[in-house]
């Protein structure tokens, strides 16, 4: 077994993707012809988003969007950089939404939490050491 890759189901793929580009410099690594499911060049495990409309024709009792919870949902994508602050005052200049400033934990990691457009809950954290 080996970890493949993560889809996040957004109303707009094509802007999901986007915002992580300009937001955190990822690229693209492909967008379907159809706008529902595309994927970014994050190294060894991928980053993918999908189509709420993929996640109605997958799951037959719904699903729970980020986009419409008022409140993050369970479960975020960690990003790590040694710059916290400068990549979190970025992601915010770009639109996401602060949910928790840079800290440093007890443990000496830099962390933040913010929330992009879609709802995506996304942690940005220096590596551990």
């Amino acid at each position: 077994m080996k970890f493949g890759y993560t889809i996040i189901y957004v109303p707009d793929v094509a802007a999901s993707l986007s915002f992580f580009e300009v937001a955190f410099g990822f690229s693209r690594r492909f967008l379907h012809e159809s706008g529902t499911y595309g994927e970014l060049e994050t190294g060894a495990t991928t980053l993918a988003f999908a189509a709420d409309e993929l996640a109605a024709m997958n799951f037959k009792i719904g699903h729970v969007s980020a986009s419409s919870s008022p409140a993050p949902l369970g479960m975020e994508v960690a990003l790590v950089t040694d710059e916290v602050q400068a990549a979190h005052t970025h992601a915010l200049a770009c639109g996401a939404i602060e949910l928790a400033p840079p800290v440093t934990k007890p443990w000496g990691q830099v962390v933040s939490y913010i929330r992009c457009p879609d709802g995506t809950l996304v942690e940005l954290c220096s590596p551990m050491h």
